[in-house]
């Protein structure tokens, strides 16, 4: 594709990364680190940020000598070629973008309701509205690349922007005293419930900050869209991460500045919202919640443009079933409707805390599997460094790891969630590649 064909400035996918992470990160997620790391939540965010940038390192090699639409599916087929591992992993990453979209989603609702009596919603408002945002996101997607790339330049300086003030009026109003980071520091009520090291609760609250960063890979699904790729991608991928370790780390030393730990964790699915009423009173309430709905509207529709063009490759390839179902247009505007009707039902039927979780461990399956790919398939072609491709996969292994412990002592559900839900992949695409390989024989 010549650059002149190519709809995604720099500027336009520093947006796009941004408006993904953003609003899945520090609005849905929170409350989640801070029960499990306690006072020392913002430096879970911090290390996040370590680990997302020495994962980072695989993709951007990968970006500049593989800059596509598909990004994430490219790199596994340039890995492990047209076969199952390259399918069944970008099918991983694939719905853990959905789920990501299901948690930005309900995120909007949660945030939404803190303006009105939730009572007169009931337990069906928060998903109701997700789905609703989820419908209007896949309107947008419809219309086409610039219009996406406009809304999302316009989103992402308004949350970046209002967020930051947000943070500094936060942090003024408590007197910029940092004293909360420090006081309970060494004691998480979760951990000692579960009779746990407070050091798994860290490191579990890594892999959840993890899951704040992803977003960068919305930049190299979006590949071949960005005007000359092997040098805005890389320099996309760091800025954004830049701009959201900034935004993180700002909102939440003023959440842990107002908000006591356990206040936090109790109202874990809108705690930004709860921290602004101490230090602005109910208008701090209503902008925040303003710039939440802002965030999670721009972080589904710009999650939703690169993962519909993630499918379509794998469709392309053969590597998944497809089927029009009457509908007109092109393969990647079906997916766009297939995309937004499986994240309609995660928003419909899981809650915040069970959708991150299996977000997380889909994600970091996949992660692994790339930086691998790159250690034994591609250090040489791509001339990645393997001493910073190992240390990634070490990182991956150590947080996933202590995930999964802290989880099954939690909420074995969600470790059951996941196994069947990566079962069910792996069998699928087993048959399908089998069907397809008896049709061509």
């Amino acid at each position: 594709m010549s650059d002149s064909k190519k709809s995604l400035s720099l500027l336009g996918a520093v947006s796009m990364g941004t408006g993904v992470m953003i609003g899945a990160g520090i609005f849905a997620l929170t409350g989640q680190i801070a029960e499990l790391a306690n006072a020392l939540f913002p430096l879970a965010f911090l290390v996040g940020m370590i680990v997302t940038s020495i994962c980072a390192y695989s993709y951007i090699k990968l970006s500049q000598n593989y800059p596509s639409s598909g990004g994430i599916a490219m790199f596994l087929q340039k890995a492990y070629g047209k076969g199952a591992a390259t399918a069944i992993f970008a099918l991983l990453m694939f719905f853990s973008m959905i789920i990501n979209q299901s948690l930005v989603a309900r995120t909007f609702g949660t945030y939404t309701l803190q303006l009105f009596e939730i009572e007169q919603f009931g337990q069906w408002g928060i998903p109701i509205l997700g789905a609703l945002l989820l419908v209007f996101a896949f309107f947008v997607n419809i219309i086409g690349n610039k219009y996406i790339e406009g809304l999302s330049v316009v989103m992402a300086f308004i949350k970046a922007v209002g967020l930051f003030l947000l943070a500094l009026g936060g942090l003024w109003a408590a007197g910029f005293d940092f004293n909360s980071l420090f006081e309970t520091a060494n004691h998480s009520k979760l951990t000692e419930d579960l009779a746990l090291n407070p050091v798994w609760g860290f490191i579990s609250a890594v892999a959840l900050s993890v899951l704040a960063y992803k977003g960068f890979t919305t930049i190299t699904n979006s590949g071949d869209e960005i005007t000359d790729p092997k040098r805005n991608i890389p320099r996309a991928i760091a800025i954004a991460i830049g701009i959201c370790t900034l935004v993180y780390l700002l909102v939440a030393v003023s959440v842990s500045s107002n908000l006591t730990v356990p206040e936090i964790v109790a109202a874990r699915d809108y705690s930004l919202a709860e921290a602004a009423k101490p230090a602005f009173g109910q208008w701090g309430l209503t902008i925040t919640v303003l710039f939440a709905i802002v965030a999670t509207v721009s972080g589904v529709i710009a999650s939703i443009f690169a993962v519909s063009r993630m499918l379509t490759m794998l469709t392309n390839m053969k590597l998944v079933p497809h089927s029009h179902l009457g509908m007109p247009g092109s393969i990647q505007k079906h997916n766009v409707v297939y995309t937004v009707g499986i994240a309609i039902l995660l928003t419909l039927f899981f809650d915040l805390s069970r959708i991150a979780s299996m977000g997380v461990i889909f994600y970091i399956i996949m992660d692994i599997a790339i930086h691998w790919g790159v250690l034994t398939k591609l250090k040489n072609e791509v001339k990645a460094n393997p001493y910073i491709v190992s240390f990634a996969i070490t990182l991956d292994v150590i947080i996933l790891s202590a995930f999964l412990w802290i989880k099954w002592q939690m909420d074995p559900f969600v470790i059951w969630a996941s196994l069947i839900g990566l079962g069910l992949i792996v069998i699928g695409e087993t048959v399908f590649l089998r069907v397809i390989r008896n049709k061509n024989q």
